[in-house]
């Protein structure tokens, strides 16, 4: 359970609890502020919010929002502690210490300031054997793209191996990425190792510290064309709360054979250049949000807001998914092709897309520019 202060007298409070009992007894949530200066306590109805649209196995995840009146928990001079009161399994409530807050220990102007960054990403869960490659790849290219002002946020459910973590520390050591451990979590079995209670986590943890949160994950690379920034894109999208992204699916195995034999040596995003043009009902959106309007957030995105969504910005911004290739220890292609189209498998056509290859040669002397050699001999 992770709870964060929302304003001078909101809290929001993330955490898991049992599916069956939110889906059967339906209970509900008190929340107290205990003032330490004159041991008064003042209680309110919490408000609950399920943001894992019923996804939940196990556990599912619990949002709650506790809102006190004015004078109650808004003078950060004398401090106090939340609790949270949740019913418990013998029909008795039982009492959680949310926050407990020193006297001085936050500032309103936290909450009414400009944001320290830009650009805030909210990280899927990582686990299993990763690609320090891939990872390399990726975190060069996004840092590149969301420019000085923005942060990392990185969530390791197992799959941070040391190999991993080398890759990271660079960028760690300028300020870039910040690294949770989340492993202890694995042991409660939520929806896909808990990704709404991380993003949610990390929603409200830096809600107020980032313009513009994205939510996508390390086999994803977020393509604006190069006749626009992505300050341009969220400049134009500025009066939505939420924007979503759609997806450019690509092949994970088909190359060009002018590649053929010097593919090891080039990034996924150089040598995966065919994309899959299969008409389906609809593809996976990924999304970005101005967090400071947002009270919980999903997968996919966010239903719990204030504002409005934009969804036809195919035109702004786009997503390029490789499918996988972040857990792939070897060369991704597996065939080669010199036609600028082709069908394989299912009869899924496939034509040459290389938007992503032309911007490689930039993000690599960006890399090499900002922190050096280190990273070339990494292995796949």
């Amino acid at each position: 359970m992770s709870a964060y202060r929302g304003g001078p007298n909101t809290f929001s409070i993330i955490g898991l609890s049992s599916k069956p009992l939110q889906v059967y007894s339906r209970p509900t949530y008190s929340c107290e502020y205990q003032n330490s200066n004159n041991n008064s306590s003042s209680f309110v109805k919490a408000y609950k919010i399920l943001p894992d649209w019923g996804f939940g196995r196990v556990y599912t995840v619990l949002v709650i929002n506790c809102t006190f009146p004015a004078g109650i928990a808004d003078d950060s001079s004398v401090g106090g502690r939340l609790i949270l009161h949740a019913p418990a399994t013998n029909q008795r409530n039982e009492s959680l210490i949310a926050i407990v807050e020193p006297p001085k220990s936050w500032d309103v102007s936290h909450f009414v300031s400009p944001p320290k960054y830009d650009y805030l990403y909210c990280g899927s869960p990582l686990y299993g054997t990763l690609s320090p490659q891939r990872m390399r790849e990726w975190i060069a290219y996004h840092v590149r793209l969301f420019g000085a002002k923005s942060h990392f946020v990185i969530f390791d459910s197992g799959g941070i191996h040391p190999e991993v973590f080398e890759v990271l520390k660079p960028w760690m050591d300028l300020g870039y990425v910040s690294l949770q451990d989340v492993k202890e979590q694995e042991r409660f079995d939520g929806y896909y190792h808990n990704q709404f209670l991380l993003v949610n986590d990390c929603l409200h943890r830096y809600r107020f510290d980032a313009k513009w949160m994205f939510f996508f994950d390390v086999d994803e690379y977020i393509y604006v064309s190069p006749k626009l920034s992505l300050r341009s894109v969220t400049d134009s999208l500025e009066e939505f709360t939420q924007f979503t992204i759609e997806q450019v699916p690509m092949s994970n195995k088909l190359c060009l054979t002018q590649d053929s034999g010097k593919t090891s040596e080039k990034w996924v995003m150089e040598k995966l250049v065919y994309r899959n043009v299969k008409k389906v009902a609809r593809r996976d959106r990924k999304y970005a949000i101005q967090p400071r309007n947002v009270f919980a957030t999903g997968v996919h995105l966010s239903k719990n807001f204030e504002g409005e969504s934009a969804h036809k910005t195919e035109k702004l911004i786009k997503y390029f998914h490789y499918h996988g290739t972040i857990a792939t220890r070897q060369d991704t292609c597996q065939q080669f092709i010199n036609d600028t189209s082709t069908t394989i498998g299912d009869d899924t056509p496939f034509i040459l897309e290389t938007n992503m290859r032309m911007i490689t040669p930039s993000v690599k002397r960006f890399e090499l520019e900002t922190i050096g050699t280190i990273l070339q001999s990494t292995r796949q």
